[in-house]
């Protein structure tokens, strides 16, 4: 199975279509092809890649430092996932990676105030880990 096929783990397939591959940097790049373009959510650099990439300081369990950073870098994975291998990759997968997966949903046409729940359900039930991420992915807007 392609990791970017509707089912593979951790893949978020928006109503628009697109596919998107949340993952946490800390489990390993899982085995298959690379991705082409990522976003990293982390309070350091990655580090070099192999593709292209994004880099949005936010530290674990915070907000990123700049959400018009945030706001840029998706706004470029949502254009280049229906014709390239995208993903999202925080330490864990989960709060940031969710938080930034939400607000990629938000963009794709989910309201702002259902984006936790859709990501929750169709990517991981915990996604969004406090109280401030899901504050502010009501409060991303198109």
């Amino acid at each position: 199975m392609d990791p970017w096929d509707e089912g593979a783990p951790g893949v978020l397939v928006l109503p628009s279509g697109r596919r998107v591959r949340g993952r946490g940097l800390r489990a390993g790049s899982p085995a298959g092809p690379l991705p082409s373009f990522g976003v990293y959510l982390l309070g350091r650099p990655p580090g070099p890649l192999d593709w292209e990439s994004r880099w949005v300081r936010w530290p674990d369990f915070r907000l990123p430092a700049s959400p018009s950073d945030l706001r840029a870098a998706l706004g470029e994975a949502w254009e280049r996932s229906p014709g390239e291998r995208v993903e999202l990759a925080c330490g864990g997968g989960t709060g940031r990676t969710g938080t930034a997966l939400a607000c990629l949903a938000v963009l794709d046409g989910v309201p702002a105030d259902e984006a936790v729940a859709f990501v929750r359900r169709h990517y991981r039930a915990r996604a969004v880990e406090t109280p401030w991420q899901a504050r502010f992915v009501a409060r991303f807007g198109p």
